[in-house]
């Protein structure tokens, strides 16, 4: 069981959360801090006071005052208005962690929702009811308005949401697992929909397969120094150290963990005195983008446990503050920043595809080709995965840069973090797909070396890449073969096995 307190859910609990199927609890202590709040937002109701999101409109409408009675359909109005959300929905995880980041927000005790809000969002949690929510219509500031719209229908018994693989009505969901629609009362459609959650949900997710993405780039990039006779002087930890960056001296200590007693590795001068910068840079380009992996960490620990709703209740209802804790620019920095880490794993990789098909720069067959000339081999895939790379490069334009002016230019500035946030698990996909098609070319390659050559560590990396993908012996179609080492490579994300090698390989080293 996993219990969110407001302040202290890290990326490991989401880990247990979304692949150990963890329940989720909220703290005592931080449902006490929700009914406090709760209380400051009935009395300012009571006393009529005029207070943006609770007895005035919304934006443009901030001006204008509304009736006791009439709070309630305020509250009803505005998600059913904001659900704008269009285009495919996105993953069930990330809905999913849009519900418990939502949820853990709230729990800080300054939103004034009652506890019943907190109770039923981890109610779809835990019975895993994931509202279906469109991925584009966010501006990213005053939140993920959209979005985030449409996750609350759910909690109404309205919008659609997907349970036990199947889509349906929010009500039929809440039916079937014998929960009650909420109606909302003050301040809590708004405290609902004024956040950051969607950019975040989804930022999380990118990270935990950019990390993945990480450990297999540097393995695969083992096997292609073999392939290639590639000169492991370059991964010497005098060097690494000399320079004083942690990722990179670790990227290369796992190069030398991976490639120890391979007997298909050269050292300076025995083939050649220097390899390409695609093979003699690898800790270097890998371990920059570790280092944009660490960044983001941090900046997403800190937005899972933020509170990102206006306004915003403190000493007990004595303080009421319009504010801007809505704005995604952090989060959309981090995305825009891990787009281009992303991007460069597969630009990296791409070259060494090169150089292994490339007759020109290697001693293989042409392409990799068992019978050059008759036969094509590998030479669409790496055109296949040139257009990738190609398509990345567009993608990682910063969507952090831009933005446009609404709700009558009030909110005149946003973020954009959500266009950043998706483009960023674009380009992870483009980028998986990029590193198997280096995983079957250096494979390829290891057969035509000899696969018995190849150190033991490598070895393993190879035997599980051949669960995929066979050896090579006559032209086919490709696509298969690059499909399910695509999947192969996702899936890693989810178990320990790829992981499982690396970290007994750092323990080892």
């Amino acid at each position: 069981m996993v219990t969110l307190t407001g302040h202290s859910l890290t990326i490991e609990q989401v880990k247990q959360i979304l692949w150990k199927q963890e329940r989720v609890e909220a703290s005592p202590e931080a449902m006490a801090k929700v009914a406090e709040s709760r209380r400051a937002v009935e009395e300012i109701v009571a006393s009529e006071k005029v207070v943006y999101g609770i007895t005035t409109g919304f934006g443009k409408f901030s001006d204008v005052l509304i009736a006791q009675e009439d709070v309630e359909t305020l509250q009803l109005n505005l998600i059913r208005s904001h659900a704008c959300g269009i285009g495919e929905p996105f993953p069930e995880d990330v809905s999913r962690l849009m519900l418990i980041f939502r949820a853990n927000a709230l729990l800080k005790g300054l939103s004034g929702v009652r506890p019943v809000v907190v109770e039923r969002l981890l109610d779809l949690v835990n019975h895993r009811i994931h509202p279906v929510v469109p991925q584009q219509g966010s501006l990213g500031a005053s939140g993920d308005l959209a979005p985030l719209s449409h996750l609350v229908l759910v909690l109404l018994g309205e919008g659609e949401a997907f349970y036990q693989g199947e889509k349906m009505s929010g009500g039929d969901a809440l039916k079937k697992t014998g929960l009650e629609p909420l109606t909302l009362t003050a301040k809590e459609g708004l405290a609902l929909i004024n956040g950051t959650q969607a950019m975040t949900a989804q930022g999380v997710i990118n990270y935990l397969h950019a990390e993945q993405l990480g450990y297999a780039a540097d393995g695969i990039a083992a096997l292609t120094m073999e392939g290639l006779r590639g000169i492991t002087d370059a991964f010497e930890e005098e060097i690494h150290i000399a320079r004083g960056y942690k990722e990179q001296t670790e990227v290369a200590k796992r190069i030398r963990a991976y490639l120890e007693n391979s007997q298909l590795t050269t050292r300076q001068g025995e083939l050649r005195v220097q390899d390409a910068y695609s093979l003699r840079c690898i800790p270097q380009v890998h371990g920059a983008s570790w280092q944009v992996l660490g960044y983001v960490k941090e900046k997403l620990e800190i937005e899972m446990n933020a509170a990102t709703d206006n306004p915003l209740i403190f000493d007990g209802g004595k303080k009421v503050i319009s504010g801007g804790n809505f704005h995604g620019q952090p989060i959309a920095f981090a995305m825009d920043f891990l787009k281009i880490a992303a991007a460069e794993w597969a630009n990296i990789s791409e070259r060494r595809i090169e150089r292994m098909v490339n007759p020109q720069l290697n001693d293989l067959p042409p392409f990799l080709s068992s019978n050059p000339g008759l036969e094509s081999g590998a030479m669409i895939m790496q055109y296949a995965a040139a257009a990738l790379v190609s398509e990345n490069k567009t993608l990682a334009h910063p969507a952090s840069v831009d933005s446009i002016p609404s709700s009558a230019n009030q909110e005149d500035h946003v973020s954009m973090g959500t266009i950043g946030s998706r483009h960023c698990a674009q380009i992870i996909a483009n980028t998986r797909r990029v590193l198997a098609t280096e995983w079957i070319c250096a494979m390829q390659a290891a057969d035509f070396r000899g696969v018995e050559r190849l150190a033991p560590r490598t070895k393993k990396i190879y035997e599980l890449g051949r669960t995929s993908c066979a050896s090579i012996m006559a032209d086919r179609v490709f696509h298969y073969d690059m499909e399910r080492t695509t999947e192969l490579i996702e899936n890693l994300c989810y178990n320990d096995t790829f992981l499982g090698l690396q970290k007994n390989t750092l323990m080892e080293a």
